[in-house]
């Protein structure tokens, strides 16, 4: 296909914006590392939300969800969407923590929260795990979605759609820091979800589609359209609802819903004016991502299955598409290249908006791990703002040839999913309680660490090889979580705890509530050292945090009702719905904040 002069206008349009806003910011983002990772703390709610919600919408994302509907079925997204369960638990318990603690990273947390040489061990790996190979896995995917995104609509091969928009995003992201990447998310936000429902509108209204009614009535959709999986088929049920709702959500470290928050979620949370702005940005990010925006990607998802039943139907569509890129993800750009000349530029614009919204909020992320808890921490602790910054923009370079590089690589999205997934397996819950259990140390999270990434690879890379049973990839995942979670526990109570200076230092600073830092509290005040306990407000807490639950799957599943036409099941989960985000705002008032 070819690209009309307007389709284009759209797409270089979008490229000048982006080099525009990073040269226009780039003077105040190099004065210092706070300015150019944190945006200076001066961020509003709003703007954090929307930046959230725009790099965890990738270019890869409707990819996905094209994956799992023609796949799965609609109710294969429980997948993703049980992670709003963690997102909640960041609301309303974590953000205010996070925000509390000032820390320019997550990873400097650890030197807040542990003591002694594993501490800073700890610190030093996790820069460069997090900042260098896990940061280049997420960005391979981005990158893979974006090849495939270019050979389909714009027609250009991988290594042209990535050399273009890559070195786009890299010189922005290099020059302006954070706050060019906030800006540009705000406008590719908008993009985005334009472009998604124009583009769901156009496709239903095809003739080979025949409109939402002869959609929902296709043979081909009518049983890829519960919202829940078949709960007479534990082989359905238990891998698409169950091991999410029950496992997942805690139990791994998966970007953008790490349990206990972390990751650009934290921060943009370090970015905020304060901790309210931090709790009303994690908020809207939770409720615009679940709620707000799945259903034009299902929608055209659902519809490619009409257009191209089988895998075989896109191949033949798409004869110059390498053998190792085709799958069930590309269904979502294969249905993209039916719009008329100008929506496609607005759509393609969009996506490739989506692309470098992701690859500039992990490029800046993995730089600020590798120059505060590497560099700085370990190599050149008497640096100037100045030099760190340059260093930010040289580890930028770096991070964006090796994640464009893997994404040449990467054949299909789920296989980045399920990769992220089960490396994180069984380490999410030391997130969540290291807040609130003063026992856990750094060496727990070392020997969790080693756990994981080792069980991991002898579950995706031996274990079938042996001729064992080959195990599902939810399998794999609760057996990961599991292992790990026993050995890490297991050594929390084998290895020394945190010293009393340190963890009495850190609840000062925080005020965690909870009974689980009693002991500490009670050593200091026999000590004469006292320290008054914080009741908190942690039933109130996770109280909001179900009602927010409630409230987000509520609008989710009255939207797919009324698209269904269940008229009844919608107005009931719209009644639910409101009733939920009442009382939210009846508790906002009583939730204390500094």
């Amino acid at each position: 296909m070819q690209l009309a002069p307007i389709d284009w206008i759209f797409i270089i349009a979008f490229f000048a914006f982006s080099l525009l806003v990073g040269i226009w910011v780039s003077r105040k983002a190099g004065s210092s590392t706070t300015d150019f990772f944190l945006s200076g703390r001066t961020m509003p709610w709003w703007l954090l939300g929307v930046s959230m919600v725009a790099t965890t919408f990738s270019s890869d994302t409707p990819n996905l969800v094209a994956n799992l509907v023609r796949v799965d079925g609609v109710s294969g997204n429980w997948a993703w969407w049980a992670f709003l369960l963690t997102g909640m638990l960041t609301v309303f318990v974590y953000a205010k923590l996070w925000r509390r603690s000032e820390v320019l990273t997550d990873i400097e947390f650890y030197e807040l929260r542990y003591s002694g040489k594993a501490a800073a061990f700890l610190r030093g790996f996790r820069a460069l795990y997090l900042g260098l190979i896990f940061n280049v896995v997420v960005m391979g995917a981005v990158s893979l979605a974006g090849i495939k995104f270019g050979e389909i609509i714009l027609g250009w091969p991988g290594w042209q759609t990535l050399l273009i928009a890559g070195s786009i995003t890299l010189i922005y992201s290099a020059l302006g820091g954070l706050k060019a990447v906030i800006i540009t998310d705000f406008v590719q936000f908008i993009l985005a979800m334009i472009g998604s429902v124009l583009a769901c509108i156009y496709i239903l209204g095809l003739e080979e589609v025949g409109g939402l009614t002869n959609l929902l009535q296709h043979q081909q959709v009518q049983g890829k359209l519960n919202l829940l999986p078949d709960f007479s088929n534990p082989n359905a049920w238990i891998p698409i609802l169950f091991v999410p709702l029950a496992v997942q959500w805690w139990a791994s470290y998966y970007p953008g819903s790490e349990p206990g928050g972390g990751g650009y979620v934290a921060q943009r949370m370090f970015s905020a004016k304060s901790e309210s702005h931090a709790v009303g940005a994690t908020m809207f990010f939770n409720a615009a991502h679940y709620a707000l925006r799945p259903w034009p990607w299902i929608l055209i998802a659902l519809a490619s299955l009409v257009v191209f039943p089988e895998l075989s139907d896109i191949g033949r569509a798409f004869p110059d598409l390498p053998a190792d890129k085709l799958g069930h993800d590309v269904a979502y750009p294969a249905m993209l290249t039916f719009l008329p000349a100008g929506l496609l530029g607005l759509v393609a614009a969009s996506l490739i908006a989506a692309f470098m919204s992701t690859m500039s909020t992990q490029l800046n992320l993995g730089a600020s791990y590798l120059v505060n808890d590497f560099y700085q921490r370990f190599i050149r602790p008497d640096a100037s703002e100045k030099q760190l910054v340059w260093a930010g923009r040289m580890f930028t370079v770096l991070s964006t040839i090796l994640g464009l590089g893997l994404g040449l690589m990467l054949t299909d999205a789920s296989q980045a999913f399920n990769l992220l997934l089960l490396l994180g397996a069984g380490t999410g819950l030391i997130y969540i309680l290291r807040w609130f259990w003063w026992r856990i140390n750094a060496f727990t999270e070392i020997v969790a660490m080693i756990a994981s990434l080792l069980i991991a690879s002898y579950l995706t890379f031996i274990h079938d090889s042996l001729g064992f049973l080959p195990l599902e990839p939810w399998m794999k995942i609760v057996m990961g979580a599991v292992l790990t979670t026993i050995i890490w526990i297991a050594a929390t109570y084998f290895t020394p705890p945190t010293d009393d200076a340190t963890l009495r230092k850190f609840y000062r600073l925080i005020e965690p509530g909870g009974n689980g830092w009693d002991a500490v509290l009670n050593k200091a005040n026999a000590e004469g050292d006292p320290i008054q306990k914080n009741a908190g407000q942690l039933p109130l807490e996770i109280f909001a945090m179900v009602l927010g639950c409630v409230a987000v799957y509520g609008a989710l599943f009255a939207t797919g009702f009324f698209i269904y036409g269940n008229i009844g099941p919608a107005l009931i989960t719209a009644v639910i719905t409101t009733g939920a985000a009442f009382g939210i705002i009846k508790i906002w008032p009583k939730l204390s904040f500094r």
